[in-house]
């Protein structure tokens, strides 16, 4: 079996792209190819005109964050982000200047003396990231930086990533599972399944428009119907429908009708799953403060815009 199967790829300078797939997909793969850490068995990988197929990881315009920061713990954080400086021969001076100018950069003035097992998780993420992009490279690849923090500092580091990333320019290389991080990040994705790309596109037309069965039901929750099912209810062989497309309403134009056999409460959505007699539908309700929910067991009438439903291929 190919871990990365006949993927061809132009990615824009200055773009913020991002590989998505579950594990095992052939993301990451793709990634240590571009960064030289693995080495393709055919194809070619260019980076800003210039053929770097066969070049070695330090020969390659790029830098690597990865998921467990990789930080010096003897080193001090200034020296930590200095270190890339320090191998090229540059004077202490000079680089602990620009380490310090890094720092600032990603939020961590002041910090330089302390040690990495002083900060946060979300701060020695920084101090990594600092670190990578104090060579300026032409790509910055982060595999998966943000997989080991919680979910409140995830979200806080994806709007601190996005907005470096513009302030900066540099084309940003994200790989990822996680599709609110894609979604909520990228310029553009690419969805991985089994070695290939399923799908590379703007944020709105993978979700909205997959291209493939598998990115229908990878990114985002989705009704994905076939058959007599799908025929019925959507007038395709195969078709998808977002549940958050799905309305409650009154018999009169009621695409469906069912029965509420699960109820989830998600905070800012409830979840119901209906049972039309055929195929399971999940609808996606806003929550209305004081409002009322529909129960376990009571009929319900579901209404969508025709335009919601997106034809599959077989």
């Amino acid at each position: 079996m190919r871990a990365v199967d006949r993927v061809n790829l132009t990615i824009d300078a200055g773009e913020f792209f991002t590989l998505l797939g579950p594990s095992g997909s052939g993301k990451t793969t793709c990634l240590r190819m571009i960064g030289g850490f693995t080495l393709p068995t055919a194809g070619r990988i260019r980076i800003g005109g210039a053929d770097v197929t066969l070049a070695p990881p330090y020969a390659r315009p790029v830098n690597t964050v990865f998921q467990d920061y990789a930080l010096f713990p003897h080193m001090s954080l200034r020296d930590n982000v200095a270190y890339p400086l320090m191998v090229r021969g540059m004077a202490k001076a000079q680089r602990w200047q620009k380490a310090d100018e890094l720092l600032a950069l990603v939020q961590l003035p002041g910090v330089g003396d302390r040690k990495p097992a002083a900060l946060s998780g979300g701060q020695r993420q920084r101090v990594a990231l600092a670190r990578a992009l104090i060579g300026q490279p032409q790509v910055l690849l982060l595999d998966e930086p943000l997989g080991a923090l919680d979910l409140k500092l995830r979200e806080q580091m994806q709007t601190e990533l996005k907005a470096l990333q513009r302030r900066l320019g540099i084309t940003f290389l994200f790989i990822t599972h996680d599709q609110h991080e894609a979604l909520s990040m990228s310029d553009r994705i690419g969805v991985f399944n089994a070695g290939r790309l399923e799908q590379v596109g703007t944020p709105q037309a993978v979700y909205d428009t997959p291209a493939t069965r598998f990115v229908a039901q990878f990114v985002g929750a989705a009704n994905v119907l076939d058959g007599e099912a799908s025929q019925r209810l959507t007038g395709h062989a195969a078709a998808m429908l977002r549940p958050e497309r799905i309305t409650l309403g009154g018999t009169a134009d009621a695409r469906a009708s069912g029965t509420v056999a699960e109820v989830q409460y998600f905070g800012a959505f409830t979840r119901l799953k209906v049972d039309t007699g055929g195929a399971l539908l999940q609808a996606d309700l806003p929550s209305e403060a004081g409002g009322t929910l529909p129960q376990t067991g009571q009929p319900v009438f579901l209404h969508w815009d025709a335009r919601a439903v997106h034809a599959l291929g077989s």
